[in-house]
C-alpha cells in the first residue's frame, strides 16, 4: 500500500467527535468504553496530524488497550476555523474532554513537537489536581518527541518567524505543496528524509480545508510558551509522573541542543537520543523510537 493510500485508509478508519461546535477527527483504537487496560493518548505536532503515528500505531494497539489520537482543532482532519482563538490550553481541553466523555480516570501520553507543550499543560493540570486532593483524572506517564520544551533553547525555523512577523498572514496565503515541500524536509534528518509521495501526505493533511491558510494563527504557540513558560518548564521539572525524552539528534529546531537543555533543567533526566535522525523520529526511525518507548513501559511495569 502507497503512502497516500495509507492515509486515505487513516481517514476513513477515523471518526468524528465535538469540540466547541467544531467537528475533530478523532483516530481510535481498542474498546474506548472497556473496563480495565491501560490508555494511552498521542499527541501530533505542527503543522501535521495524527497520521504522524501511523507507523507505530499497529504496535501500539498491540500495547494498550485503547488509543486515541485526535487531530487537534486546526489541524489535519479536523475543523480549522478562521475566527477560532487557538490556544494550548484549547488543546488540553480537547484531550481532557475525549478521557472524560469515554469514562477514562487513568491514562499515558505519548506526544511531539506542538504535542510536547500540550503534554506539558497536561502534567500541570495532573498536578494542580493532585494538591487538591483530585483523582478524578491521573496521568500516569509521559513520553515526549522533539519539541520546544524550553522556549529559550527552541531554534524557529525561518518560515515560523515569518509567519510570526505582520506578514504572516501573507506567508499562510502564499504558502504552496511546491514551497512547502523543501522547508518541511529540512528538518529530518539526512538520510532519513521523506519521500515526494511522503511530502505529498503531509501536505496533504495540511491542505484539508485549506488549513495552510490559518498557519500564521497556529503559530501564536510559540509566544504562548514563552508566556507560560514558569507553569510549563515547572510542570515538566517538578512532577513526579515518570517521562522519557526520545530526541532526533539532528533535528535543527529541537535537536541535541535540546536534549543538552532537558538535561540541565530535568531531575534525574531519562533521555534517549537518536544520533542520526531529525525532527520526526516517529517516521524517520519508527522502530528506534518503538524499541525506546515500549522499554520505557516495561521498566515501568505497565500492564
Amino acid at each position: 500500500m502507497s503512502h497516500l493510500q495509507r492515509l486515505e485508509a487513516w481517514q476513513r478508519a477515523g471518526r468524528q467527535v465535538d469540540h466547541r461546535g467544531h467537528t475533530v477527527f478523532l483516530a481510535e483504537a481498542g474498546r474506548p468504553t472497556a473496563a480495565g487496560g491501560e490508555t494511552l493518548i498521542c499527541i501530533h505536532g505542527f503543522p501535521t496530524s495524527s497520521f504522524d503515528w501511523q507507523p507505530l500505531w499497529s504496535a501500539l494497539q498491540r500495547r494498550f488497550a485503547r488509543v486515541l489520537s485526535p487531530d487537534m482543532i486546526g489541524f489535519g482532519f479536523s475543523a480549522k476555523p478562521r475566527g477560532y482563538h487557538y490556544s494550548i490550553f484549547d488543546q488540553a481541553d480537547l484531550f481532557e474532554s475525549l478521557l472524560r466523555a469515554r469514562g477514562i480516570t487513568r491514562f499515558h501520553i505519548f506526544a511531539h513537537d506542538y504535542g510536547d507543550t500540550v503534554a506539558q499543560e497536561l502534567i500541570a493540570r495532573h498536578e494542580d489536581r493532585r494538591a487538591r486532593g483530585d483523582d478524578s483524572l491521573i496521568l500516569q506517564s509521559v513520553v515526549l518527541l522533539n519539541g520546544g520544551l524550553f522556549p529559550e533553547t527552541h531554534r524557529a525555523a525561518r518560515v515560523q518567524k515569518l509567519l510570526l512577523s505582520p506578514i504572516g498572514p501573507l506567508i499562510s496565503w502564499l504558502t504552496t505543496e511546491q514551497n512547502f515541500m523543501p522547508k518541511f524536509s529540512a528538518v529530518f534528518g539526512p538520510d532519513t528524509k521523506p519521500s515526494t509521495e511522503e511530502l505529498r501526505a503531509f501536505w496533504r493533511t495540511i491542505d484539508f480545508n485549506r488549513g495552510q491558510r490559518n498557519m500564521h494563527r497556529l503559530i501564536r504557540y510559540i509566544p504562548e510558551r514563552r508566556a507560560n513558560r514558569e507553569r510549563w518548564v515547572g510542570a515538566l521539572q517538578h512532577t513526579g509522573v515518570p517521562r522519557r525524552f526520545i530526541d532526533g539528534a539532528l533535528d535543527p529546531i529541537s535537536g541535541a541542543h535540546m536534549a543538552e537543555r532537558y538535561r540541565e533543567l530535568i531531575p534525574n533526566p531519562d533521555i534517549v537520543l537518536l544520533p542520526t535522525i531529525g525532527h520526526y523520529p516517529q517516521t524517520e526511525a519508527p522502530e528506534a523510537v518503538l524499541d525506546a518507548f515500549l522499554a520505557f513501559h516495561e521498566r515501568l511495569g505497565t500492564p
